[in-house]
């Protein structure tokens, strides 16, 4: 740890080129989250909320400014190295829950492991640790397929949760689930958190979950507004 802010974008500017013109989503935005911290942001559809998220995970380049984990600028890094970044660091947990069909439960949470080196009975063990962590050892042979909304939810949480990153984003977590289902999502997201140390932030629509973080910030106009947290 440098004693820099696990996470800061600064002066971040992303635009699009349609046809003749230019679209600007947002310029000159900053953000900065502390370690630890739980961080909303909300806003309406067509925002600008999942472009951010995928700016701060690496997995699209600024039209301009920096991204910044405990001070080092991953906009400058090439492609190979911003991967190697995204699995040794990050964790992601997407709305659509993007499983491998053909395999288990099991080689689907060790994937990134596989991917980073680790040896296939390193990766199973640890697998299994996180898919016991989300109530899922059980269903640990299954395919994606024969599992529940729920379940597979689960199943993106242990993988994303499997490398021991060191920030968790989340687009839209409970966005495709029923109610009920999706509360014991955020429940296990608030769990996870705070047992792995995480620092974490939620793109929702869910204003009752975007009220259990720290602070809940609003995307509108191209800006970074905070809301308070009623």
């Amino acid at each position: 740890m440098t004693g820099e802010a696990p996470l800061k974008a600064v002066g971040l500017e992303k635009t699009y080129q349609t046809g003749r013109s230019n679209l600007v989503i947002f310029r000159n935005l900053c953000l900065e989250a502390a370690a630890g911290e739980k961080l909303a942001l909300v806003g309406e559809s067509g925002a600008g909320k999942s472009t951010l998220l995928y700016l701060l995970g690496g997995l699209d380049r600024p039209t301009a400014g920096k991204i910044l984990y405990e001070g080092s600028d991953i906009t400058r890094l090439n492609e190979q190295r911003l991967a190697e970044f995204r699995n040794r660091t990050l964790g992601f947990v997407w709305q659509t829950h993007y499983l491998l069909p053909e395999f288990t439960a099991l080689e689907n949470v060790a994937m990134p492991l596989r991917i980073r080196g680790v040896s296939a009975e390193e990766a199973e063990e640890r697998a299994m640790e996180r898919l016991r962590e989300v109530g899922l050892e059980a269903r640990s042979h299954h395919l994606s397929g024969e599992l529940s909304g729920g379940e597979q939810q689960r199943v993106v949480l242990a993988r994303a949760l499997v490398g021991n990153p060191k920030v968790l984003l989340a687009d839209e977590p409970t966005g495709n689930l029923d109610g009920q289902t999706g509360e014991r999502i955020i429940g296990l997201l608030a769990e996870m958190h705070a047992q792995h140390g995480l620092t974490s932030i939620y793109v929702t629509h869910n204003l009752a979950f975007a009220r259990t973080c720290d602070r809940v910030l609003e995307l509108k106009g191209g800006e970074l507004v905070l809301r308070e947290n009623e």
